[in-house]
């Protein structure tokens, strides 16, 4: 048997039926990956440091040297953690998985690993140009012409459920929001996991983008700020968003009211309280202070009517026609916040 090396084009194509294995170290895995890879480092963060010092500041020989106990300390266990990953992966597809690999430019650490697993037994692919290959070809995904439709409207218009009954739909959509783990305001974080990583949100957008088939037809998607939480939209899909049309929802305050309480109110004060704080030089003294009280007081319907009010405002004054970048906006009005009603009332307009 031999290591095949395959470029990014054939990887993307092989990639659904294959184990991914990253051998980079654990912290430049946390930092971003590719989405569905599994963690095998050659080196732990120390070993990685002590290793890539030495090849620039001595040689690549001397770095070797240094690399060789290090691995052979590792060996039989990764042979078994991969021999694991496999047995599962039958158990699953019922099929023995083939494995790629990769490190961060397709270097020493991945082709040493891929010897050991080829050595052993597993047939094996080593990535060309490793993860960095991967990141290009993701930041190329959004430079891809898309059909986009926004779903637009004041908070509490239900867009993140609109979007998900369009997806049980069979509708292409991109939920931003479930990507970012952040619901995009100063609650957005409540009831979330940890926001990815700058680069780790761009990969799953780019993957996202790369699994819809058919890209000349209709892909839904929310309304949003560039930043959300603490992650970025990338500046070339943001600008797509903004030429794209966008079907702004107008559903009665009352309505958008009910379902902001029903989303939120369940959370502890202090989380709320929090949260009203974090935009207080935006709300003002006097209603950060009014709505605290409420807050307190358990009088969260009230609360949530002082910060609706203010995000209504905020979204006229930043997301309006009059605001740059423009929004092609096509108004609509829903009577409530029904998800399926007003699903349905997008792809009717659609046609």
């Amino acid at each position: 048997m031999a290591v095949h090396k395959i470029g990014i084009e054939e990887f993307v194509q092989k990639k659904l039926d294959h184990i991914i294995i990253d051998v980079r170290s654990p912290k430049e895995f946390e930092h971003a990956h590719i989405p569905g890879a599994y963690s095998l480092p050659l080196f732990d963060n120390e070993q990685r440091s002590v290793v890539g010092t030495t090849y620039k500041k001595q040689s690549r020989e001397n770095a070797i040297k240094i690399a060789l106990p290090m691995f052979g300390d590792k060996m039989l266990n990764m042979v078994n953690t991969v021999e694991q990953w496999a047995q599962s992966f039958i158990e699953k597809y019922n099929n023995k998985p083939n494995i790629i690999l990769h490190c961060w430019r397709g270097g020493m650490r991945s082709a040493a690993v891929a010897w050991l697993l080829d050595l052993y037994g597993f047939k094996v692919y080593q990535l060309i140009g490793g993860y960095k290959a991967y990141r290009n070809w993701i930041i190329s995904q959004f430079e891809i012409p898309l059909n986009l439709k926004i779903i637009g409207g004041y908070t509490g218009s239900g867009k993140t459920a609109i979007l998900h009954t369009l997806s049980s739909l069979n509708e292409n959509v991109i939920d931003l929001e479930g990507l970012a783990q952040h619901k995009g305001s100063s609650f957005g974080a409540l009831g979330q996991l940890p926001q990815p990583s700058q680069e780790m949100f761009e990969n799953e957008l780019g993957l996202v983008i790369s699994t819809i088939e058919d890209k000349t037809k209709t892909i839904w998607i929310e309304d949003e700020s560039q930043r959300i939480g603490t992650v970025m939209v990338p500046n070339t899909f943001f600008k797509l968003m903004r030429s794209s049309p966008c079907y702004f929802l107008d559903i009665p305050f009352e309505h958008r009211l009910h379902f902001i309480v029903k989303q939120y109110g369940d959370f502890s004060k202090q989380d709320l309280i929090a949260a009203t704080e974090r935009i207080q030089k935006r709300l003002g003294g006097l209603e950060t202070k009014n709505t605290i009280q409420l807050l307190e007081n358990g009088e969260i319907t009230a609360a949530f009517e002082i910060l609706l009010k203010y995000y209504d405002r905020w979204y006229n004054k930043f997301s309006k026609p009059n605001a740059e970048p423009k929004l092609n906006l096509i108004n609509l009005s829903a009577n409530a916040v029904n998800e399926i009603d007003n699903a349905h009332l997008l792809l009717a307009l659609d046609k």
